[in-house]
Order: C-alpha cells, then sequence, then structure tokens
C-alpha cells in the first residue's frame, strides 16, 4: 500500500492521472472515506487523464454514470445500496464482465462482492481543511 498526500483537488486529480496511466480496462477501482473527502474529484481527474473531459459528476442520484474515453468508465454511487437486491438492481454484475473501468464509490457498502484484484484507495482527512491522505492498495503508480 501507498500513501499519498493531497494539498489540493488539483493535487488530488494529478494523483488520478497518474492512476489512469496505469489501467487498461477492467479494472474495479473501490472508495471509502466519509463524504467530502475527494471521492468525486478523484474520479474527475482519472476521466479527464482518460481523454474524457471534465464531465464527472457525483451519481447519488442516478446510481451510476457512464463516461466515454479512452477507456470507459462507470461511475457508481454505493452509498444508498443496503443489500444484495439493492446491489443487483444496480446493474453491478453486469458491468464487471463489459471491459469498462468500475469507479465505485462507498465500496465499503458492497465489500462482499468486489472482485479479486480490486484496486482499493482510502481517503481521509489530513492536517488542514483541503490535505488529503490517500491511501491506494492494488497497483503501484
Amino acid at each position: 500500500m501507498a500513501v499519498y498526500v493531497s494539498n489540493s483537488v488539483g493535487e488530488t486529480e494529478q494523483l488520478a492521472a497518474r492512476l489512469a496511466e496505469k489501467l487498461r480496462g477492467g479494472e474495479v477501482i473501490a472508495f471509502t472515506g466519509s463524504m467530502g473527502m475527494g471521492k468525486t474529484a478523484f474520479t474527475r481527474g482519472l476521466v479527464k487523464a482518460l481523454g474524457g473531459g471534465d464531465v464527472v459528476s457525483s451519481p447519488t442520484f442516478a446510481l451510476v454514470n457512464e463516461y466515454e474515453a479512452r477507456l470507459t468508465v462507470q461511475h457508481f454511487d454505493m452509498y444508498r445500496v443496503s443489500g444484495w437486491d439493492d446491489l443487483y438492481s444496480t446493474g453491478f454484475f453486469d458491468y464487471l464482465d463489459t471491459g469498462s473501468v468500475l469507479v465505485i464509490e462507498w465500496s465499503e457498502n458492497i465489500d462482499g462482492a468486489l472482485p479479486e484484484g480490486t484496486i482499493r484507495i482510502d481517503i481521509q482527512p489530513g492536517e488542514t481543511e483541503m490535505q488529503r491522505i490517500i491511501a491506494i492498495d492494488g497497483i503501484a503508480l
């Protein structure tokens, strides 16, 4: 596991761009961290680095947003998922075999369904209001 310190949204997006360089398609990226920690900002940096533009928004109400880029990104919000029935209704399992990069916010709600090899990213507050401690496990940057 590698740990990074980000002092701004821009630095978080730059770290995401480094991850984007490593992606080949089919990866599952599982985020943990409380509300407002930068999970969507990280995803925005990832999609921008993949050539998808500045199009990312939180999928809170849609449950999943799709972004077309060098690799297709399926961006899930599992905040309201509380069981297997809810998870099946998102279509999550159907997406696993598409070759898309799956980005999952609130992944702790579906931890038992995450495949082996999932890239795990935990974002926690740092010493200042804007600082974030970002731990990445499952891939070297």
